[in-house]
């Protein structure tokens, strides 16, 4: 027998314990429970509870099952804390017992009595009244749980990532593993907000839809607005509207959000995605390193209690302060390529040794971040600041004070990968409109990656806008660092996927 007719025979005999519970005047699913502890706390005051005789109520999900006949023993499982039960027929009544004997695992029970230990010492909820609250249609693929010398084994874990991605509400139900990832995750975007918020920034949202995408050199998904009868496109960065609001004002903005590109989908890829963009009003790129590295920083001391972390078998540390190195030092360093004394020549021959084609033809400076990217990248193990880009990287950073080829630009590098980017922003909007009417005029030649031209920013920077620092630092690849998960659709909880075939309805 196949998986598809041992769901669907499973099902049915489900289906037909649901239409017992009703013959017998049961609701399967009620309106509320009125829980007085979660398992946790239940556990946490055990033998507090078990001395005192204190009636106490507790609801979860059905997760194993070992029937003795006129009792039984199980678990349920509450915000991904186990708990054992155990049920007397002489306890809960005839009708109770018969109702939980049509439930199966994955259901939903309430759970009222006091507190014991069993004979083997573990913490349980003696049963007195039970009610049913969700009868779960559909059967778990619920692993068996083994408690070995205090620890749980899990046999048989549903390890299949294509159904783990597809219906992540039960990888969650059954692995626990999962659940503290996202769980983590949530503790990471409070530090990240704690943090900011500490150092006086004003969380804000901008807009999703917007009118002209800008911020990054991405490709847009686009929509219509049928009223307004204008194209619109999901945002590819909040950079633009968040810099608007330090014109009018407010000298440290940062909003946390998703951003979305019509892109490749790969392991440090996903069309949408979190992202934290921070601006500071009289800082530069140098100011804003540090945030980043104590953001970091901050981040492991919340989940690990220190700075020091394996991820996927190689030990990190983000202990500040991290190391600042040039593009052009480190292509000195780990490429063994000295850029500034190659000819135009050498460096053609460079990007085809290397099988380099840079989008719209040859440029020197985007030659050089191409040959970065491809020769020095993934040598980037330990926390590493890159400094110092070339000018035609970007038309929003400012330039180089010490070196007008480049730009006062950042990014941040770990185990192989950017971890995000940073600029002393650009404040000169007779520049900033040459540099993206340059954009405007790459896009008309066919460069879909180009930075559209943008007036009304243009315009709010003629009102003026101070000097400032901007960060745009990845959360997914924070997560997948710090939880150790090799893949950013084990970070996310929906990541984007092909439409399922053969789903029945």
């Amino acid at each position: 027998m196949d998986d598809h007719q041992d769901q669907h025979g499973q099902r049915k005999i489900r289906l037909d314990k649901l239409a017992r519970l009703k013959e017998l005047g049961v609701n399967p699913y009620p309106y509320s429970f009125q829980p007085t502890h979660r398992a946790a706390a239940l556990l946490e005051q055990g033998d507090s509870l078990v001395e005192s005789g204190e009636k106490v109520s507790a609801a979860g999900r059905l997760m194993a099952l070992r029937d003795m006949g006129k009792a039984a023993f199980a678990h349920i499982k509450d915000n991904h804390q186990r708990l054992q039960i155990y049920l007397r027929k002489d306890a809960v009544g005839d009708g109770a017992f018969e109702v939980f004997g049509l439930c199966d695992l994955g259901d939903y029970v309430g759970l009222t009595g006091t507190m014991m230990r069993t004979k083997t010492g573990e913490l349980t909820l003696r049963v007195e009244q039970l009610e049913l609250l969700a009868k779960a249609i559909r059967p778990l693929p619920v692993p068996k749980v083994e408690v070995r010398d205090g620890e749980q084994v899990v046999h048989n874990e549903v390890r299949d990532v294509e159904f783990r991605y597809r219906q992540r509400y039960a990888d969650l139900a059954l692995n626990d593993e999962v659940a503290k990832v996202f769980l983590g995750r949530s503790r990471i975007l409070g530090v990240v907000r704690d943090y900011l918020a500490g150092q006086g920034y004003l969380e804000v949202e901008t807009p999703i839809l917007q009118g002209i995408y800008g911020g990054a050199a991405a490709s847009p998904f686009t929509t219509h607005h049928k009223a307004l009868n204008i194209p619109l496109y999901l945002r590819i960065a909040t950079e633009l509207y968040l810099k608007r609001l330090v014109v009018g004002g407010f000298d440290r903005v940062f909003e946390i959000g998703k951003d979305f590109r019509n892109e490749g989908i790969d392991r440090l890829h996903n069309p949408e995605f979190t992202m934290v963009e921070f601006y500071q009003a009289y800082a530069d790129y140098n100011v804003m390193m540090e945030h980043f590295e104590a953001i970091y920083e901050q981040c492991a001391l919340e989940v690990h209690g220190g700075t020091a972390f394996t991820f996927q078998g190689t030990a990190l540390d983000v202990k500040r302060p991290w190391r600042r190195i040039t593009m052009t030092d480190a292509l000195r360093e780990l490429g063994q390529v000295d850029f500034p004394a190659l000819s135009d020549e050498e460096v053609r021959s460079l990007l085809q040794t290397h099988h380099i084609e840079p989008a719209g033809g040859y440029n020197r400076g985007l030659a050089m971040a191409a040959l970065f990217e491809a020769l020095c990248e993934e040598k980037l193990v330990q926390p590493t600041f890159i400094l110092d880009f070339p000018k035609e990287t970007t038309p929003l950073c400012k330039q180089h004070r010490e070196h007008p080829e480049l730009v006062e630009r950042f990014e941040p590098y770990m185990a192989g990968w950017e971890l995000g980017n940073a600029y002393s922003e650009l404040n000169d909007p007779q520049v900033q409109k040459a540099l993206l009417q340059e954009q405007a005029a790459l896009r008309q030649s066919g460069d879909q990656e180009a930075h559209p031209y943008d007036a009304d920013f243009i315009r709010a920077m003629e009102y003026g806008m101070p000097p400032m620092g901007g960060v745009g630092l990845g959360i997914d690849r924070m997560v997948m660092l710090l939880l150790d998960q090799p893949s950013i659709r084990d970070v996310l909880l929906f990541p984007t996927m092909r439409p399922e075939a053969g789903l029945e309805e």
